[in-house]
């Protein structure tokens, strides 16, 4: 066909029925606009490109793992500009990924046996025992529950069986990082447009409404990003910066290992701007595991030395203290600091409460879910502070000793895979550096609730998946080159 007789999209243009759908979407939009705000406005904009979308991920449904790798860093933050639970597009999303397989399987069939994992069983049995949390005795909301359980089990209950059967192959892991990199240097970049220029009127907004409180200390901007809080935005970073570091030690292509140079960086950065200081555990506990995973002695030695020799610069020092960041980081290292004084007597009097109930309070019982749905009982007025806190605050002790079963093992399998059964050395050192991200937000969350918030949760989830399937993809690695080997020779 002659390419100027072929018809392109600009040509319906000329037809009347395009340019009236047009029109009418545009002056329905602009209607809603003035008469019921933006949002449903630009929800009559959007809809257009939602049912394509819709469609696209009926035909594709690993279109979704990728949304949610790349939506799930705005999620929260997105909020302050158009208010909506945007936090409900991922329980969505994922259900949507599940309706999608369904309908496949009339066609094709689904690998379901995929998900037939250690890691599958183990997020199904916390699941459940998140779902028994319901007839708690002590429980006070099920509108409690349902809003604090989706960040404790059920993201990882939907999430990680849909990895295992979309996302499962050699090019979705380095797919992975490169979305992780991209977004992480965004979000250090937005960062540093908040310390340099300060923060927009949507921003100050949300600090007018609250936010101030725990993001204005002492006159300071403690750096959010577009994350739900400072906190998450600076373990988030740091467990960038660990996991970065580790791949650009071990890349071989060079444009890549230079790509993960300055990700890591960048991580670091954001991690210090922050204010965070628990986030300063993430390299720490991750800088250690990369030591143990390794078993290297040169490395371990620099690792020890690099390791007393920060300790000794935070601990001993008072260099850098007319930087308010190196500043406030030095106070994580001080025993006797008013912050963690308070943490210690808030978990003395948990730790009374929940002697006498070994399934906790009830999930959604502490903190802006208990103040919300229960305000005035004594779990939603004492700050847990903590992740793991909180899981025992909510679940008891008995949750509490199963979460860290649950993790540990996870951790420790990644560890076994790394050190005796991986052979290749590129994923080796790719699931390293998951392994060692894992062991530092484990410790950070110790001391602030990252580890179910976006992005940090939907991050671990994914890399726990690499972390099981990672002996299968080895093996492929090498029969791989095992092949090319043969026809080379022959």
């Amino acid at each position: 066909m002659n390419p100027f007789e072929k018809t392109h999209g600009s040509d319906y243009l000329r037809k009347p029925l395009p340019i009236l759908l047009i029109l009418s979407i545009a002056i329905t939009a602009g209607h809603l606009t003035a008469t019921k705000g933006l949002v449903a406005g630009l929800a009559i904009i959007v809809l257009p490109f939602a049912a394509f979308y819709m469609g696209a991920l009926f035909v594709n449904p690993r279109i979704g793992i990728i949304t949610i790798l790349i939506f799930n860093f705005f999620v929260l933050g997105i909020g302050r500009y158009i208010p909506m639970t945007w936090g409900l597009l991922m329980d969505g999303l994922m259900v949507l990924m599940y309706l999608a397989l369904f309908f496949k399987a009339f066609r094709i069939k689904v690998p379901w046996e995929k998900a037939n994992s250690q890691l599958t069983l183990l997020v199904t049995i916390w699941f459940g025992y998140a779902v028994l949390q319901i007839v708690n005795p002590e429980a006070v909301s099920i509108a409690a529950w349902f809003y604090a359980m989706r960040g404790l089990a059920l993201y990882q209950w939907l999430f990680v069986p849909l990895v295992f059967i979309l996302f499962n192959k050699e090019k979705d892991l380095h797919l992975f990082f490169v979305i992780w990199g991209v977004l992480s240097v965004l979000a250090t970049m937005k960062g540093m447009q908040q310390l340099i220029f300060g923060v927009d009127s949507y921003e100050q907004a949300w600090l007018d409404a609250g936010g101030d409180v725990t993001h204005i200390l002492f006159g300071k901007l403690r750096i959010f990003s577009f994350y739900s809080d400072a906190g998450q935005f600076g373990a988030s970073q740091g467990h960038t910066g660990v996991v970065f570091g580790v791949l650009a030690l071990f890349a071989k292509n060079r444009k890549f290992q230079i790509f993960c140079g300055v990700v890591a960086m960048a991580g670091l950065l954001g991690m210090m701007i922050s204010g965070t200081r628990g986030a300063i555990a993430v390299p720490a506990m991750g800088g250690v595991m990369f030591i143990l995973v390794r078993k290297h002695i040169p490395s371990i030695v620099l690792g020890v030395i690099a390791g007393i020799g920060v300790f000794v610069f935070f601990k001993y020092t008072t260099i850098g203290n007319d930087n308010d960041q190196i500043r406030r980081m030095r106070t994580a290292f001080d025993p006797n600091d008013a912050s963690l004084e308070m943490r210690r007597i808030n978990q003395a009097k948990l730790k009374g409460y929940l002697a006498t109930r070994p399934l906790g309070g009830g999930i959604g019982s502490t903190g802006n879910w208990g103040k919300r749905f229960s305000p005035n009982t004594f779990l939603a007025n004492t700050a847990t502070d903590s992740w793991f806190v909180a899981v025992w605050a909510d679940t008891g002790i008995v949750g509490l000793y199963l979460h860290l079963f649950i993790l540990f093992f996870i951790l420790i399998t990644g560890a076994y895979n790394c050190m005796f059964k991986i052979r290749d050395d590129w994923l080796k050192g790719r699931i390293t550096a998951l392994v060692c991200g894992m062991a530092g937000i484990m410790l950070a969350s110790y001391g602030n609730g990252v580890f179910g918030q976006f992005p940090t949760c939907i991050l671990m989830y994914t890399g726990m998946v690499f972390i099981f399937i990672s002996p299968k993809l080895d093996r492929k690695i090498r029969e791989e080159k095992e092949a090319q080997l043969e026809l080379q020779a022959a």
